[in-house]
């Protein structure tokens, strides 16, 4: 039996921990229920293979919101830490999927009620395809585990110097991967899309992520800087 004394010897998750792996679930989710829907967004001039428009799936901002919360988790508690929460992630990404298709089986009143929407409407936002699902779980277990492996590598070949280095080029590699994958098994293997169309649907997505990914450095910086201060402080100042 655990005494008193014990508990009050173990360290309490920080501010910091707790609303990363907060972030980074939220997110996580918001990705997987958004997955499905497709959005563009026009541009003042056209790219090769993407056009006058950047074609991503609703998913692409809250995704890579992920990155952003495991790349800060990573640099303040460690390699191991940071691939724990990506794979217990992977595992609760079954459990929304359970939740999500037990909602839908579930018998539902016969008409609809004040405040009930459409039950089609509900199965066809909700219960996305088989090939996206597939396509996001593979996409997510290869990318995210590479973000952890690669940033750690270029934190011990930079010495633990240059954080934006580390942040964005696991990110941009790892977001490639993700999108690569993602498109390639979601839309072209299990679905009917051409590789031209998928080549589009890669860069612009790409693109849009590895803009993500630089634009958000200074926010790591800030987290991590805001983090380690609060950790430094004296116990008896930060006592509750």
């Amino acid at each position: 039996m655990t005494s008193a004394s014990d508990e009050r010897g173990r360290a309490a998750p920080s501010i910091a921990q707790v609303a990363l792996v907060g972030l980074f679930v939220t997110a996580l989710v918001a990705a997987q229920v958004t997955a499905a829907k497709l959005l563009a967004f026009g541009l003042p001039f056209e790219l090769p293979a993407v056009g006058a428009s950047l074609v991503l799936p609703g998913a692409a901002l809250a995704y890579a919101l992920t990155f952003f919360a495991s790349d800060c988790y990573a640099e303040l508690y460690g390699r191991r830490a940071a691939t724990v929460v990506v794979n217990v992630g992977f595992v609760m990404n079954f459990v929304l999927l359970a939740l999500v298709w037990s909602t839908i089986e579930a018998p539902a009143l016969p008409q609809l009620a004040p405040g009930q929407i459409d039950l089609a409407a509900f199965r066809s936002v909700l219960g996305s395809s088989t090939s996206i699902v597939v396509a996001s779980l593979a996409a997510y277990v290869v990318s995210q585990n590479w973000d952890v492996f690669a940033f750690h590598w270029l934190r011990d070949a930079t010495d633990g110097d240059h954080l934006w280095l580390r942040n964005v080029g696991s990110t941009a590699t790892s977001q490639l991967l993700d999108t690569v994958i993602f498109v390639g098994v979601g839309f072209v293997l299990l679905g009917s899309t051409t590789p031209e169309t998928a080549v589009a649907l890669v860069a612009g997505q790409y693109l849009f992520k590895l803009g993500i990914a630089v634009l958000d450095t200074p926010f790591v910086y800030a987290v991590v800087g805001a983090a380690r201060r609060r950790s430094a402080e004296p116990q008896a100042v930060r006592a509750d």
